[in-house]
């Protein structure tokens, strides 16, 4: 994958799966069975690209096989959720990102996110003096900055007890890991062209929205539309993309979606 030179933002879905992927360790289930490409899912993951920038969402444990895939060869910067395994647990693979690039890459997430990363993995943070292993510069995110030259806005989730944030750059939202949304995001998040958002499994969570539950939320922020991640094997892609509203749909890895800049 070559950095997204076109006039907006491109994101593309390197992992539509829940913590365990799908197919699911030992599972004979008609989806973990199937055949259907898109029903094969790594964990969950993203990549947005700008202005000749790529801009990780997570180091999800499959990134490896999915800069293989997608064809990655450049990551300018991370941006972390929250500290879970299935989101964090890449974490050594930026290495091979750093021999491309100059410095170390920074990494942005919450304070509690950043005080738990540089301390479960403070090799990392301290690689002056060590081996081949990523350079990653912490940075701590507390409101809208500026990215590459774009408005970079955490939205913050509830997710049980952990802080979580989702992150918006221009009409593109990506929201996964979350039950509900912080009383001050509804009012971020006005305006979307494209919502990506945690949408588990039909049947009840205590930590993420079912798919009802998303698409419950989509439509209150008026989200022209709407993409469901983070999917367990309860999701057949093509049985269940039928029952779905017309302005939603079920990720896949591989995905990927380009929202053009408005015009004024």
């Amino acid at each position: 994958m070559t950095v997204a030179d076109t006039d907006g933002v491109t994101i593309t879905i390197l992992g539509s799966g829940t913590s365990t992927g799908v197919p699911v360790v030992g599972c004979a289930c008609p989806v973990c069975k199937s055949k259907e490409e898109r029903n094969k899912r790594t964990r969950c993951s993203a990549l947005l690209s700008w202005g000749g920038y790529n801009v990780l969402i997570d180091t999800s444990p499959d990134l490896r096989q999915q800069s293989l895939v997608n064809h990655i060869q450049q990551i300018d910067a991370v941006l972390y959720t929250h500290i879970h395994a299935d989101h964090v647990h890449g974490i050594d693979d930026l290495r091979v990102f750093n021999i491309k690039g100059d410095g170390a890459v920074p990494v942005y997430g919450s304070p509690a996110l950043i005080e738990r990363l540089t301390s479960c993995f403070s090799y990392v943070f301290s690689w002056k003096n060590k081996g081949y292993c990523p350079r990653l510069q912490p940075i701590v995110l507390t409101e809208a900055i500026t990215l590459f030259g774009r408005r970079l806005v955490p939205i913050a989730l509830i997710h049980g007890s952990a802080q979580v944030f989702g992150y918006r750059v221009g009409d593109i939202a990506y929201l996964t890991d979350c039950i509900d949304l912080a009383p001050q995001s509804w009012a971020q998040l006005q305006g979307l062209r494209l919502l990506v958002i945690d949408g588990l499994r039909f049947r009840a969570h205590p930590t993420h929205f079912t798919v009802a539950q998303a698409i419950a939320v989509g439509q209150r922020l008026g989200a022209q539309r709407v993409v469901l991640t983070h999917l367990s094997h309860d999701v057949d892609y093509v049985i269940h993309s039928k029952q779905l509203p017309e302005n939603v749909e079920f990720a896949y890895d591989g995905q990927t979606i380009t929202i053009a800049d408005r015009r004024v």
